[in-house]
């Protein structure tokens, strides 16, 4: 590999990215969110906000501290202020939206990444919490008894899907063309020391990409179901089986859209029960010796992102008591530690890319200090333990996130009954013609939603009883008004 860098150019640039970028490139997220997480598995819910305020201090909040703290409040079931905090994201990721569709193919742009490290860039949210986010406030606003703005976020997401697509195509492109112009090989298997085990399971690479979720596309066909529009119903449904096939619960939710409407009885409502499970895994900062030709070849060390999946995440719930007496199978649908894994494994060439060049800035910038001599080669010294210090994976990831979502449905009787997930029980009062129930697992407390009823819909059995009555009422009245008119012509 070669590449060609004026040494002069970089060392003053990169002494001043250090100066101006602060904190932020010295700043683990990873800590600062074991301890919230630590907190919210105890149960201790307003010392984790209080937390999580004091370690976004700053005038400018960014986009994690949104999604944080969303999650955080949605489980206190405080759902508007949820909603306003996933909306304050929502903006964000629309202005990422709106930049990424003019500079799609830029990937490399941003040089603070090149010269310091991932940590100054924008963080932008990684593609699967994009799609989450819409997902998650779809959720907020069900549990808040608003299935019109559910709608809103559902359709959203479809969109955003679209877009994530659209410019992961261009990225790639304009990543390969960068490195076969800097002979930079992209592949994370050649990584020696680095943990490739853990993107390259057989979860992972069977995913199709790594940020659609088999739960957002039933939960669109759900909603859209709940609104009587099967018609969009069905394409929800179909694309939660393609995602994760042979899966009965998903297949019933296409194969009886039909039919069931008819079945469920004005006093029963369809329930969709959501189970979260653990928490989404962290990232580290993992340091190893790359060859690099800057002048000439040389083994410098880069730091790459590795993902840690939270110990929990395996111990889910296998099924749903309802009343002491039924259970229901829970399905696990959407893992987001799978998700994470191998939008990690996609993102990976990207970071190869600007890792190497990163590390060939540093070492350039050292030795045009370190040639002129004097007191440049005491700032060349300076420059290398800056080098060290500041040479760190970006750690940054929506950790409040579930490692796993598995569901369970059934039409029940409106009204309240007990619903037991694992060792926990919880009366919830259930009303309308279709509800969603979403329990939290985190450490040892579980999180209740309360629902508020859903839209009182007579949808499904009026239509049955009034048409064909519409149908044969014209046909009753047509003969007598026949018969009248027969008659005043006799008259005559």
């Amino acid at each position: 590999m070669s590449t060609f860098i004026r040494p002069t150019s970089l060392a003053l640039p990169f002494l001043l990215t250090v100066t101006l970028s602060g904190c932020s490139v010295m700043r683990s997220y990873d800590d600062e969110l074991k301890q919230t997480i630590d907190l919210v598995g105890q149960g201790q819910l307003d010392q984790a906000l209080t937390q999580h305020e004091a370690n976004n201090s700053g005038n400018d909040p960014d986009l994690l501290y949104y999604l944080e703290k969303g999650e955080l409040l949605r489980l206190k079931s405080q759902y508007k202020d949820s909603a306003t905090a996933w909306l304050q994201a929502d903006r964000k990721v629309n202005e990422w939206e709106n930049e990424a569709k003019i500079r799609a193919g830029a990937i490399l742009e941003n040089a603070g990444a090149i010269v310091l490290n991932d940590k100054t860039r924008r963080y932008d949210g990684h593609d699967y919490e994009k799609v989450m986010l819409s997902t998650q406030l779809a959720l907020d606003h069900l549990l808040n008894g608003d299935w019109n703005s559910a709608r809103t976020e559902i359709k959203k997401t479809h969109e955003r899907e679209a877009v994530i697509a659209e410019i992961n195509a261009k990225d790639a492109a304009a990543l390969e063309q960068e490195s076969k112009e800097k002979s930079i090989t992209t592949t994370f298997k050649d990584l020696n020391g680095y943990p490739v085990e853990t993107l390259n399971s057989a979860e992972v690479t069977a995913l199709k990409n790594g940020y659609q979720s088999a739960f957002s596309h039933y939960l669109a066909g759900f909603v859209y179901e709940a609104l009587n529009e099967p018609g969009l119903a069905s394409p929800g449904y179909r694309q939660a089986i393609e995602l994760r096939p042979n899966i009965k619960t998903l297949e019933d939710g296409l194969s009886t859209l039909d039919t069931r409407p008819a079945l469920r009885k004005p006093s029963e409502t369809d329930v969709l029960f959501v189970v979260e499970s653990g928490a989404a895994p962290a990232l580290s900062s993992i340091t190893i010796p790359v060859p690099v030709i800057v002048s000439n070849l040389g083994v410098i060390p880069i730091s790459f992102p590795v993902l840690h999946s939270d110990p929990s995440h395996t111990l889910q719930p296998s099924t749903l008591g309802i009343d002491g007496k039924d259970t229901l199978p829970l399905s696990a649908i959407t893992s987001l530690d799978a998700m994470s894994k191998r939008a990690l494994r996609d993102d990976m060439p990207g970071i190869i890319v600007r890792g190497i060049l990163r590390a060939a800035a540093k070492t350039m910038s050292q030795k045009a200090l370190m040639d002129q001599g004097g007191y440049a080669s005491i700032a060349g010294i300076a420059l290398n333990v800056a080098n060290v210090i500041t040479e760190s994976a970006d750690e940054r990831t929506w950790r409040t996130l579930p490692a796993t979502i598995s569901i369970a449905r059934a039409t029940l009787p409106s009204g309240k009954h007990d619903i037991t997930v694992g060792s926990s029980k919880q009366s919830i009062d259930i009303k309308g013609s279709h509800a969603v129930v979403v329990t939290r697992l985190l450490g040892n407390q579980a999180y209740w939603s309360q629902p508020v009823y859903g839209p009182q819909m007579p949808v499904y059995t009026a239509p049955a009883v009034i048409e064909p009555v519409n149908a044969v009422e014209p046909e009753q009245k047509a003969p007598t008004k026949s018969k009248k008119k027969k008659s005043k012509k006799t008259v005559k």
